[in-house]
């Protein structure tokens, strides 16, 4: 059935009432030996990873693509007709979570529109795959977990990594007492991220791009950057800087290690987009400090290399992007999305997770399928089957936001201010002086290009809400255009 004869109309009422009456019967329940539908939302980048791997699953077919660039939507229309496999297209989102023949949606589209599209497509009686993270802010993704529980539908976060053999059995390792009791548990993102150029004014956005629809729940602003794709990332409107794009995945490693299922009691960040001046507005190097009772999750984000003439980036025990848990009896490094290695408190290596050894001898990692355990979950209706349900997705991604609260309430800071700042934290002392040594050898004066020291925020992390601070409050949530509102009541 063509997605085409819809109306868009009904779509746009967003009371529960109307949610439960015009979406609610649109669900099915799957034979064993159906085919579950996905509609495809945004293949631009990492969504065509998503459409390669729902291919080659059994029982699966993608049956609608929906995109708002029509080069984007074409060029990937034309694959499928190539391969002798039909599909429909759409731009709007809306027409898409009309149809009934889609079982489940698979999106990859900038964050600012994760969890809208979470809580329509539950609403619609649609499963759900949503790109990390799941949220652009913490209130909107309690919002999408509350659709899910309502209305029952399988919702998995796109942490892959929670899907991956080796991770899985080191989480259990650590949790059983491998390395004795965790003191701490740290989060790497060391990856370049180059300036993204400085323009001199409004830009014009290619002609092929529905911009109303891009923006969505987002604020209608001119393009004021060189590219609209991708480095939406740097801007606080669609993006949340690099906590939040490849940090949200070790952060989420680093809260299922200390299996805390709250957002921290109180969060510290210090940082700044330092080394350049560019259009983008979030940190390029940040600390970001989540106070848990029980152990700390300490948290770096570096996008300069190790120094101005080097590619290479930093590391820190020979991770760059991964995850270190600090045990009285060892530590566990994991360097990479899948393996996980072992030391004893001399510094030997006594165990390693995730490789196996091919008939040639050489090493390789063993990579879960995060989309296959997806759709098993669809067919079983069981979100406990799930690796990453919905309310792991929005923790981790809260974790981050709640980081860049602390930075937007924060303010300059000449580097003895910073120091004195942390000096009764040894772990956040420790971190401060290693960022400073890094941006001096990039030759970056901190007494005039100033870091921001941010607010130490106190969460109650029932309520998930700041205590006493108005202004971090209003940074929870946003104000969301009309017609593209994140409801109160989903």
């Amino acid at each position: 059935m063509s997605t085409s004869n819809f109306s868009r109309r009904n779509f746009l009422k967003t009371s529960a009432a109307a949610a439960a009456c015009l979406w609610g019967a649109s669900s099915r329940v799957l034979g064993a030996n159906e085919d579950i539908r996905i509609g495809m939302i945004g293949f631009r980048g990492r969504g065509k990873d998503h459409i390669e791997n729902l291919r080659k699953l059994k029982g699966v077919r993608i049956v609608t693509l929906c995109d708002v660039d029509a080069d984007v939507l074409g060029a990937e229309a034309k694959k499928f007709a190539d391969r002798g496999e039909k599909v429909e297209t759409c731009s709007d989102v809306r027409k898409l979570l009309e149809d009934k023949n889609i079982d489940a949606i698979a999106s990859a589209t900038p964050n600012h529109w994760h969890s809208l599209l979470t809580v329509w497509a539950c609403q619609a009686g649609k499963d759900v795959y949503m790109e990390k993270p799941i949220s652009h802010n913490v209130w909107e993704g309690r919002k999408a977990v509350e659709a899910a529980r309502k209305y029952n539908r399988i919702v998995q976060a796109g942490t892959q990594s929670r899907s991956n053999p080796g991770l899985r059995e080191a989480v259990e390792f650590i949790q059983k007492g491998g390395i004795g009791k965790v003191k701490l548990v740290r989060g790497l993102c060391y990856k370049p991220r180059n300036s993204i150029g400085k323009v001199p004014g409004e830009q014009t956005v290619p002609s092929s791009i529905d911009y109303d629809l891009w923006t969505g729940p987002a604020e209608k602003l001119p393009l004021t950057r060189k590219s609209l794709h991708y480095d939406w990332h740097w801007v606080w409107n669609t993006g949340n800087g690099d906590l939040g794009n490849q940090g949200i995945h070790q952060m989420d490693i680093a809260r299922w290690i200390l299996g805390e299922n709250e957002l921290s009691p109180k969060v510290l960040s210090i940082g700044g987009r330092l080394g350049y001046v560019d259009d983008g507005q979030t940190p390029n190097t940040q600390i970001i400090y989540h106070a848990y009772a029980k152990t700390p999750l300490l948290f770096e984000v570096r996008g300069l290399s190790s120094k101005p003439e080097s590619k290479e980036m930093d590391n820190y025990r020979g991770a760059q992007i991964g995850v270190i848990a600090h045990g009285e009896e060892g530590e566990v490094v994991m360097p990479s999305y899948a393996i996980a290695i072992v030391y004893d408190k001399s510094g030997k290596e006594v165990k390693r997770f995730g490789e196996t050894t091919n008939a040639e001898g050489k090493k390789t990692q063993v990579q879960g399928n995060h989309y296959e355990n997806f759709i098993n979950a669809v067919r079983s209706r069981k979100s406990t089957d799930l690796h990453a349900d919905i309310i792991e997705g929005h923790l981790s991604s809260a974790l981050c936001h709640t980081g860049n609260i602390s930075h937007l309430t924060g303010k300059p800071a000449v580097p003895e201010e910073v120091r004195d700042a942390v000096k009764s934290n040894a772990e956040l002392a420790e971190v401060v002086s290693r960022v400073q040594e890094h941006l001096g050898n990039h030759k970056i004066d901190l007494s005039s290009e100033k870091i921001t020291l941010g607010s130490w925020l106190t969460m109650d992390p029932k309520t998930e809400r700041f205590a006493g601070n108005a202004v971090a409050n209003a940074l929870l949530t946003r104000e969301y255009r009309k017609g593209f509102e994140v409801p109160e009541k989903v």
